[in-house]
């Protein structure tokens, strides 16, 4: 049976791969869809959909299971949403989420859907791991290694520090059309 589990990855902590790590206990195959694919370069959603590959697949590596990470670009309508995802990916049996729209979603497409535990959300999710690259404090120790070692490689540390950064000190911020600091 082939899993499919979706998530922005941005970055790739240590709560995705625990639910990887319980996923690959009940599937043969897992689909890693990586959502909101054509979002990079924002404080949100600073690394491309390409480095999100790189740090799913170093990552889930010693997992024995086949994983296939696949990019899924935004669909801003929700009732074709399962379809999108259904032709950008292999084939599945279950989806796994505890999204309640994607849960949703999936029922109403008729696809079998699985919730799994939640683990030390209240650390481990992407906002908190973004923070800290930010205010420079430790977030190694909420991903796996290779995911830090892709975010070292990339400069992600550089690349979230400066498109976050304002311009304040300088001059007031206009927020008109000319503001280059729009995000």
């Amino acid at each position: 049976m082939r899993g499919f589990y979706i998530g922005r990855f941005q970055p790739y902590h240590n709560g995705h791969h625990r639910m990887v790590e319980e996923i690959a206990s009940e599937v043969d195959e897992l689909v890693l869809g990586i959502g909101s694919a054509g979002d990079s370069h924002s404080p949100r959603n600073p690394f491309t959909a390409g480095e999100r590959i790189m740090m799913v697949n170093k990552a889930v590596s010693d997992f024995d299971i086949t994983t296939y990470a696949v990019p899924i670009e935004d669909l801003d309508r929700n009732s074709v949403w399962v379809s999108h995802v259904q032709s950008m990916s292999p084939a599945f049996e279950v989806a796994y989420s505890n999204n309640p729209l994607v849960i949703q979603l999936f029922k109403e497409a008729g696809v079998e859907v699985r919730q799994s535990p939640m683990f030390n959300r209240d650390v481990l999710e992407g906002t908190e791991v973004r923070q800290r690259m930010i205010e420079d404090r430790d977030w190694e120790s909420l991903v796996p290694d290779e995911v830090a070692d892709v975010v070292h490689e990339i400069g992600g540390i550089e690349r979230i520090q400066h498109i976050t950064d304002t311009d304040r000190s300088e001059r007031p911020r206009t927020g008109g059309q000319d503001d280059p600091n729009p995000c």
